[in-house]
């Protein structure tokens, strides 16, 4: 066996962890009670992640610092089919670990990467079983899985529906609701296809799952930076199953067929836990899932994070500063407005303030706000709960969008009379929503006198780092870019779909939000009194400073972190 072959092997994590000064034994002491509380022997290095004590790469650089091993990114690495299958999945998954490669000084070693370095029993089981030497390399445990799944799961989803096919004896119904009781079907083949689709979506990074029934197959698509992706198909005859499964663990009546229903679910991964959101839709061939994964700290991020300029997050700052009014967050489905929303009350939560928001549905939980689900069966919808709020004495007033006139006056009348209320609207751009209250049928005078600001967002796909390539822009490209008149060459980056580990093949990875901020100042109130156009409110705030999404995704484009193309989509508006 290659590598480091010091007996230090033999020291526990927290000692190694110590010696590396990566962490005090004070710490290692409350993880260590925090481990034996936990039922199921969870492992110490999670524990300390689970803490927040260390990452899972600073406990990478501390093993491989003081076992003389080098580290590895499985994401960068292609595994040629004669190193994978060398043993079976199960192998790599029971030991969280998985060979890379040979060793180029000596053909016959192989270079194994794993996620626990003094499991020396691991090590040589595999190289038993391997018939090779094994060199170790360290990675994380999320790297190992997303890996194995990178190279198995469809695989393994096809193993496991051809089972279910085999095993199918009883009712979708029967199995179903037997489930809910019985923990020994945890691994029943449809259980665990519901739960492989899961994982493989968050290792992709997914956002959302479609699951459709067609005449004769069943398509399974990703979202994955904002695009759609096939990523299996299965036989029909597996889908009653499967719907009957995910309305059992997202709390749906598995007998309703007819009517579209929505629930929610949530699912640990990879120690990680999401929160799913679930709708089904009835259609010709059966009910279509779609399932929304959220990350649960996910939308709770702090503000410099979210991709705003020093100018644009200055003026975020200076918007969130108002101690009332109404701030309204604008964009399509899917730009990101939850997050800011979720962001701007996370900085304004405090223990000397009431925040209470009305939601639908309520998309993450914050401690120390108070969050209310609208519920149109109990006649609880915006309006409604906004008028019991306003009786609950709140400083701040989250409404997850403002759908009608009469949650759009209620909400400027409670931020004239001296609340914070903050919404989403569905608009293309922070002049454009002014004039839409206006057509809702707010008047002009309350708009001026309670809007202190608007923020209209997108976000744009980040071109691959890896597989992308500079090219030199044409002059229609110069002129779109509002640089036509230079002469000398300007580079821009090209996606490009071709294989590619980093962004499976699609050219983008990542997401980056871009934002065009509008503080209503004395000059907009005016105008926004006399009932003057978009057009006209937006001319003045570009007189006052504001940068237009357009003006913000272009300088994304020439600092090379997007493209033409999603200029092009983003902007297609203008």
């Amino acid at each position: 066996m290659e590598g480091n072959t010091s007996r230090s092997r033999k020291k526990r994590l927290g000692e190694l962890l110590l010696e590396a000064g990566v962490i005090s034994p004070e710490e290692i002491e409350k993880a260590l009670e925090q481990q034996h509380s936990k039922k199921g022997g969870e492992k110490l290095g999670n524990v300390l992640i689970d803490m927040g004590y260390l990452t899972d790469r600073q406990i990478v650089h501390a093993l491989c610092s003081q076992l003389g091993y080098e580290s590895t990114h499985l994401s960068r690495v292609r595994i040629e089919d004669e190193v994978i299958k060398l043993a079976d999945e199960s192998v790599w998954r029971k030991y969280s670990a998985i060979p890379f490669g040979f060793s180029e000084k000596n053909p016959g070693v192989l270079k194994l990467a794993m996620s626990d370095p003094l499991d020396i029993r691991a090590m040589d089981d595999i190289a038993v079983i391997t018939g090779f030497q094994v060199q170790v390399y360290v990675t994380t445990e999320k790297d190992v899985a997303a890996t194995i799944d990178r190279y198995y799961g469809n695989a393994e989803a096809l193993r496991v529906a051809e089972e279910f096919t085999r095993e199918r004896e009883s009712t979708w119904q029967e199995r179903a609701a037997a489930e809910e009781n019985d923990k020994t079907l945890d691994q029943a083949p449809i259980v665990r296809l519901v739960r492989q689709i899961i994982e493989q979506a968050v290792h992709k990074r997914a956002s959302d799952i479609h699951i459709e029934p067609f005449e004769t197959k069943l398509r399974i698509r990703f979202r994955v930076d904002g695009v759609l992706e096939q990523e299996m198909l299965h036989d029909i005859s597996i889908h009653p199953a499967m719907v009957a499964r995910i309305k059992i663990i997202s709390g749906l009546d598995i007998s309703e067929k007819r009517k579209p229903q929505d629930g929610r679910a949530t699912a640990i991964v990879d120690r990680t836990e999401y929160d799913i959101r679930v709708s089904l839709l009835p259609t010709v061939y059966g009910e279509k899932v779609v399932m929304r994964l959220t990350q649960k700290k996910g939308l709770t991020k702090d503000k410099k994070e979210l991709g705003f300029t020093p100018d644009t997050l200055e003026r975020f700052d200076k918007i969130l500063s108002h101690p009332n009014g109404m701030i309204l967050v604008t964009g399509p489905t899917g730009s990101g407005k939850s997050t800011t929303l979720y962001t701007a009350l996370s900085e304004l939560n405090d223990e000397g303030t009431n925040i209470i928001t009305v939601e639908d549905p309520v998309e993450a939980n914050i401690d120390g706000i108070n969050q209310v689900q609208v519920n149109e069966k109990a006649g609880l919808n915006f309006a409604s709960a906004l008028r019991s709020i306003l009786r609950q004495d709140p400083d701040i007033i989250m409404i997850g969008e403002i759908r009608d006139q009469e949650t759009a006056e209620i909400a400027v009348k409670a931020s004239i009379t001296g609340h914070l209320v903050v919404s989403t609207l569905h608009t293309n751009s922070a002049a454009g929503t002014i004039t839409r209250l206006a057509d809702m049928g707010v008047e002009n005078y309350l708009i001026a006198d309670s809007v202190v600001g608007v923020i209209a967002q997108r976000l744009v796909r980040c071109a691959c780092p890896v597989c992308s390539t500079l090219r030199e822009a044409d002059e229609y490209e110069k002129e779109l870019l509002g640089i036509g008149e230079k002469e000398e060459p300007v580079m821009i980056r090209q996606a490009n779909r071709r294989e590619c580990l980093k962004c499976n093949g699609t050219g983008y990875f990542g997401r980056q939000g871009v934002y065009e901020v509008m503080p209503v100042t004395p000059t907009l109130k005016r105008a926004i009194n006399r009932g003057e156009s978009a057009d006209v409110i937006e001319k003045i705030a570009l007189e006052e400073g504001m940068v237009t999404l357009r003006k913000g995704i272009t300088q994304y484009v020439l600092e090379g972190i997007t493209t033409m193309d999603e200029l092009k989509r983003i902007t297609y508006e203008e």
